[in-house]
């Protein structure tokens, strides 16, 4: 349920712009932020003063479930997904897939084609798909089904009329996807590496043909040593964006220091399943039964299955590691949009799309409106 709020809006608080912090109004209308005023202030006087505060809501470029619901089901699954990380402050995502049988993703495409089409009322706006699977190497699967294959355009194009795809990971390395590359990029696609053995070499040339991104950086991927620096070195070394999923159980802590250090525009996703917002206990990822316990997701010999975090909670563990609201909020909302060429939403400005969250000073969230649509939080999810 939503409360349908396009007419004029008026929020008072502590304003992330991207010029800094606004002590002020923002102003919405018709699903469009139309003006910010109210004078510059620094991180610590908003600190201090424990006002409302005021952030973009966030965007999810690697959302595999939520609420009990897995992407792979289609049509009514998302919805719910959508729903629940809209609870959780998420205003934009894409559904992300998971290595199947072309039979299969197809059938998952058809079905999510309706729900990317059109706003979901009382739900994060779903933009599109992510491709994680079936163009990666075997050897790197991670919780991913064995179903990986070769890339082709022609498949990609296939794939693509059915729901639109927006992101595509693929491993380098595999014969015939460097050259994949280049005209994937051409056909708008977005392209990161990820699932992949390849090495440094191989991770710095994805680069040179034309893939922007890493997918979830250190994980199902050939990891650094100093004589062999692997795809995660290349990554470290080369990348202006990189996804990393920052519950603090995928990536210790001192890793996910060094990639901040290392990437400028390294960004947050949650790779969360069906088990997020859920209880303890058995729930589905693609193909895969999936057990969540001890606040991970496992599959049945221990393999770490995508996760159960939520973006609210990846902001706090954030803000927990030392970094400032400011950087944090980049982190889960202005650089992801920014790698995806989205330019009206990740950030507050005038003409930016009314994606607002409004957050209490222990970053909880009490406000969440998408597209200038305030959702209702008791009901949603």
């Amino acid at each position: 349920m939503t409360s349908h709020t396009l007419h004029p809006q008026r929020l008072d608080g502590d304003i992330l712009t991207p010029q800094g912090w606004r002590r002020g109004c923002a102003h919405l209308s018709q699903g469009r932020i139309t003006a910010i005023d109210g004078p510059l202030v620094s991180e610590p006087e908003v600190r201090a003063a424990r006002r409302a505060l005021i952030l973009p809501g966030f965007v999810d470029l690697h959302v595999h479930g939520g609420g009990g619901f897995d992407t792979m089901e289609g049509g009514p699954a998302i919805e719910h997904i959508a729903r629940m990380h809209a609870r959780h402050g998420t205003t934009s995502l894409l559904a992300t897939t998971m290595t199947a049988p072309m039979g299969e993703l197809r059938q998952a495409m058809a079905a999510l084609a309706p729900t990317i089409a059109g706003p979901i009322r009382g739900a994060a706006r779903v933009l599109g798909v992510h491709l994680e699977g079936p163009y990666i190497n075997s050897g790197k699967l991670g919780a991913q089904p064995d179903f990986a294959r070769a890339a082709s355009v022609q498949e990609v194009l296939a794939l693509h009329a059915l729901a639109p795809i927006r992101l595509i990971t693929l491993a380098p390395e595999m014969p015939g996807h460097l050259e994949m590359i280049e005209p994937l990029r051409a056909a708008g696609f977005v392209v990161q590496a990820g699932h992949s053995n390849g090495s440094y070499e191989d991770g710095v040339a994805a680069l040179e043909h034309g893939a922007t991104g890493f997918t979830h950086l250190f994980n199902a991927m050939s990891g650094l040593h100093h004589r062999s620096p692997g795809m995660a070195g290349a990554a470290l070394a080369h990348a202006r964006f990189a996804e990393i999923i920052p519950d603090l159980l995928h990536v210790h802590p001192g890793a996910l220091r060094v990639a901040l250090r290392a990437i400028p525009c390294l960004y947050c996703v949650t790779d969360s399943t069906a088990a997020a917002g859920m209880p303890d206990g058995e729930y589905r990822l693609g193909r895969h039964t999936v057990t969540k316990c001890l606040g991970g997701v496992r599959l049945a010999d221990g393999t770490l299955a995508g996760s159960t975090l939520t973006m609210d909670q990846a902001l706090r563990n954030l803000v927990g590691l030392g970094l400032e609201i400011e950087d944090a909020s980049r982190r889960v909302s202005t650089y992801a949009a920014e790698f995806l060429g989205l330019h009206d939403r990740g950030h507050l400005s005038p003409g930016a799309m009314a994606d607002v969250l409004v957050l209490n000073p222990e970053l909880n969230i009490e406000r969440v409106i998408v597209e200038g649509e305030e959702i209702d939080l008791a009901h949603a999810g």
